[in-house]
């Protein structure tokens, strides 16, 4: 059986427990990433989904941000904060390493500044956390070991992966540095899982709350897989589970998997 690898922002862990362990036993992934779990590591829903058989590692913060890992196979090593910035507090990025028969693999968990409104601070700090990841990526990729980043990356890639593009163009997710420094991570070697398999436009991970986006397809794709080379060299399969958008008081993400041809030791 394949290993499959899922991303979502959840928007509240809490709020969303029963959403997520529905969605748990329905796709049986074996690692998740998830992103704005906002809440504190102790307050985390932590045996309710070590039931299901996951092992649970967070990096939360109160009220905003915060990120977790579940796996269904045991972390060699996990550490959180992404290099570059010392006196960055915000829970956006946590990492883990499993077993595999053919060596490990490594998981990076990660959940980028929004940006907006892009006159302020925050975007300068979205562009600073991208060349942060960039450079870990960098160094990674050195050890040619399967290496996925996943999560939440705030970046539209490109126009088919939005609605209307052009109500967009002054947007952080959607500006033109941002869309660069997203192209300077697959420059480095890394894939887009979805992009692998398909360009089929109107392929959204986000809708929002408002005037009707959901049952518009009026979205967003903002929630990515990038694969190294010696993990998409094992690509077998993606997947958006956009149906959960449409649970009752579902979060505006949904998740995002990939299936690996790996073993598991």
């Amino acid at each position: 059986m394949p290993i499959r690898v899922a991303t979502w922002n959840v928007n509240s862990v809490r709020q969303r427990i029963d959403l997520l362990l529905t969605w748990l036993r329905e796709c049986q992934p074996d690692i998740v990433c998830l992103q704005e779990i906002k809440c504190l590591d102790e307050a985390f829903p932590r045996l309710e989904i070590e039931a299901l058989g996951y092992n649970v590692v967070t990096h939360g913060q109160k009220t905003f941000n915060g990120v977790a890992l579940l796996s269904k196979l045991k972390f060699d090593e996990t550490k959180s904060g992404l290099a570059g910035d010392d006196e960055d507090a915000h829970a956006r990025f946590l990492e883990g390493v499993v077993t595999l028969k053919s060596g490990v693999l490594r998981i990076a968990c990660l959940y980028l500044p929004n940006g907006n409104p892009v006159g302020t601070e925050k975007y300068p700090y979205k562009l600073k956390w991208m060349s942060r990841l960039l450079e870990y990526s960098k160094e990674r990729l050195k050890t040619e070991e399967p290496l996925i980043l996943a999560g939440d990356f705030n970046v539209i890639p490109h126009a088919r992966d939005v609605h209307n593009p052009a109500a967009w163009t002054e947007d952080a997710l959607f500006k033109p540095e941002t869309r660069e420094s997203f192209q300077s991570l697959l420059g480095l070697g890394l894939t887009d899982a979805l992009r692998a398999v398909t360009d089929e436009p109107g392929l959204y991970t986000f809708w929002d709350y408002q005037a009707g986006a959901w049952q518009k397809n009026h979205g967003l794709r903002i929630d990515h897989l990038l694969l190294s080379p010696q993990a998409s060299d094992k690509l077998a399969n993606v997947g958006i589970d956009s149906y959960v958008r449409a649970w009752e008081k579902p979060s505006d993400h949904v998740p995002v998997w990939a299936d690996l041809d790996l073993e598991a030791a």
